[in-house]
């Protein structure tokens, strides 16, 4: 969820990010889209995550704003983002 603050993802690149497989990925993902968390726009095969706002969920935006300021200094959180610009970067 730390890396959908700032935009939409594809899942190809958080498997990328994460080193995880493509199935534990979208799983999760789809946990975080039941509990209205997390958004999926679907363009073509490709499918684009995102963080909720609060037309789809009104729990979502006060549960999304506080864990804004969270884990900002944990060092898996920094790695992550690195990963994610050095793969974004490459696109």
């Amino acid at each position: 969820m730390k890396l959908l603050e700032s935009r939409e993802i594809c899942v190809s690149k958080l498997v990328d990010v994460l080193g995880l497989s493509q199935s534990t990925v979208s799983g999760h993902l789809s946990v975080l889209i039941n509990a209205g968390l997390v958004t999926v726009r679907r363009e073509g095969r490709k499918a684009h995550y995102a963080l909720s706002d609060q037309k789809k969920n009104q729990y979502a935006l006060p549960l999304l704003a506080l864990m804004l300021g969270w884990l900002e200094d944990d060092p898996l959180v920094r790695g992550d983002r690195r990963r994610m610009a050095r793969i974004t970067h490459k696109t």
